[in-house]
C-alpha cells in the first residue's frame, strides 16, 4: 500500500515513531509476535506496516494479507447490519426484542439467591432494540460466578459447534436478566442476539446476510466466519502471555476451529479477516456509510450509532458493571455497537468524539469524524487487557497531526 502521510496532515518523521515503538518495546523482547498498523486520513493512507512473524514457530513473517481472528471487532459489523434493517422500518429503536423472539416475552429479572432459591421479578420494561446494540439489557457472557452466569451454564447458553443462533437465542429465554433492562451496561453476549435478530428479521442465513449486504459491497473479500482451505497458509498464530511473560500459541494455524465452518456464527466474536479489509470496512464508516459507489448506511443513521445511549447520557462509570470488557470507563459512553470518547480530560486520551472498540486477541481500531482519520492495529495476543496498544498508538498518532 502507498502511503502519503504529508498530504494526509502529518509529519511522517513523526507519524514514523510507530514502528519504533513498537518493535523497541514489543517486538525486539518477544511480547507479541508480530502486529500490523494502518493510520488513514481524509481518505489518504499515511502509514502502514506489517511487522514480525505472523507465526512464530514456523519463522512466517507477518504478511500484508495475512488473517486474523478478530474476534469482538465483529460487533461493528454486526452492529451495521441490524442497523441497515432498522433503514428498512423493520424495527424501531425502542421496540422490545420479544417481537421477533417471543420466548423472550416472560423474561425475569434476578433479584437475589441462586439455583433453586433464586429470586425473580419481572421487569420493568422489555428488551428492547436499543438495549441489545448497546450491551444494557440485562444480559451476561455467563463466564462468572454471579448467580445469573450460573443458571447461563446449566441452562448450557454457549456459542460452540453444534449451537445454532436460533437455539442459542432460545435458552436465553430461560435465564433471568441480570439487571433491569437499561439500568446499567454489561459487557454481554448482546451483540450474538443482534446476529440472530438480522438472521430472524431478514429470513437469510446471518452469514450470507454479511457477505451479501456488507462484506461483498466493500470488497471486504477475505473476512469470513471461518478461513478456506485455500487461504488456511495465510492464517497467524494465536498465542497467549504465561505467567513467565513468555508467548505460547493458544491456537495453532495448522489445526484451528477456524479452519471449517461454524454451526454458529458469532456476530460477538465470530470473524476472520485482513488488516486491508477492516481498513475498508473503516473507510466506510469514515465516509459516512458509503465507499467506491456502494451506500452501506445512510450517513444519519450511522451520526446515531455512534451518539451516547447510555441513560441520562453518563459514561460508563456511572453505568457499567464487571470488569471485563474493551475499553476503559472514565469519559467512555457507548452507541449502538461502539465505545466513544466523551471526554478527553476523563479518559486522558486524544481524540474526543471518536468511536471504537476492540478484540480478544488485543485487535484495534477508531474512527475519529472530527480529525477525519482511522487507524486499525492488528496482531494476535490473548488477551486483550495485556497492553494499552489503543493509548499508546493515539499519543503517537496525534501528534504527529500537523494540519
Amino acid at each position: 500500500m502507498e502511503t502519503a502521510p504529508e498530504r494526509a496532515g502529518f509529519d511522517g518523521g513523526r507519524l514514523e515513531r510507530i514502528t519504533e515503538h513498537l518493535e523497541r518495546n514489543y517486538l525486539a523482547p518477544g511480547k507479541i509476535a508480530g502486529c500490523q498498523v494502518l493510520v488513514s486520513r481524509h481518505g489518504i493512507p499515511a502509514y502502514f506496516r506489517s511487522m514480525g512473524l505472523a507465526d512464530r514457530e514456523r519463522a512466517k513473517p507477518m504478511a500484508d494479507d495475512t488473517i486474523v481472528r478478530i474476534y469482538s471487532m465483529t460487533k461493528p459489523i454486526t452492529s451495521v447490519a441490524l442497523m441497515q434493517l432498522y433503514e428498512r422500518g423493520a424495527f424501531q429503536l425502542n421496540d422490545p426484542v420479544s417481537r421477533y423472539i417471543p420466548e423472550w416475552r416472560g423474561h425475569q429479572v434476578w433479584v437475589s439467591g441462586e439455583g433453586e432459591e433464586m429470586v425473580t421479578k419481572a421487569p420493568n420494561r422489555p428488551v428492547t432494540f436499543r438495549h441489545v446494540l448497546s450491551h444494557s439489557g440485562g444480559l451476561t457472557y455467563g463466564a462468572g460466578d454471579h448467580p445469573v452466569d450460573m443458571a447461563y451454564q446449566q441452562r448450557g447458553v454457549r456459542r460452540a459447534m453444534g449451537e445454532t443462533l436460533e437455539s442459542f437465542a432460545h435458552k436465553l429465554a430461560g435465564v433471568p436478566l441480570r439487571y433491569e433492562p437499561g439500568e446499567a451496561w454489561l459487557y454481554s453476549l448482546s451483540t450474538d442476539v443482534c446476529g440472530y435478530l438480522v438472521q430472524a428479521i431478514s429470513g437469510q442465513r446471518f452469514d450470507e446476510y454479511l457477505k451479501e449486504h456488507i462484506l461483498e459491497p466493500l470488497g471486504m473479500v477475505d473476512t469470513a466466519f471461518h478461513v478456506t482451505p485455500e487461504k488456511a497458509h495465510r492464517l497467524a498464530a494465536n498465542y497467549q502471555r504465561g505467567a513467565d511473560k513468555r508467548l505460547k500459541v493458544v491456537d495453532d494455524p495448522e489445526t484451528s476451529t477456524y479452519l471449517r465452518e461454524p454451526t454458529f456464527f458469532s456476530g460477538g466474536g465470530g470473524l476472520t479477516g485482513t488488516i486491508h479489509d477492516y481498513g475498508r470496512f473503516c473507510e466506510m464508516l469514515r465516509r459516512g456509510g458509503e465507499l467506491d459507489g456502494k451506500r452501506i448506511l445512510g450517513p444519519r443513521t450511522l451520526r446515531l450509532m455512534h451518539k451516547n445511549h447510555l441513560a441520562g447520557g453518563k459514561d460508563l462509570t456511572q453505568m457499567a458493571i464487571g470488569a471485563f470488557s474493551e475499553t476503559a470507563n472514565e469519559g467512555v459512553g457507548f452507541g449502538l455497537g461502539f465505545a466513544l470518547t466523551l471526554s478527553e480530560v476523563e479518559t486522558g486520551a486524544l481524540g474526543e468524539g471518536d468511536y471504537y472498540w476492540g478484540g480478544a486477541a488485543s485487535t484495534i481500531f477508531w474512527v475519529d469524524p472530527t480529525e477525519d482519520l482511522y487507524a486499525v492495529f492488528m496482531t494476535q495476543l490473548m488477551p486483550s487487557a495485556t497492553f494499552n496498544f489503543r493509548g499508546q498508538l493515539k499519543n503517537i498518532i496525534y501528534s504527529a497531526i500537523t494540519e
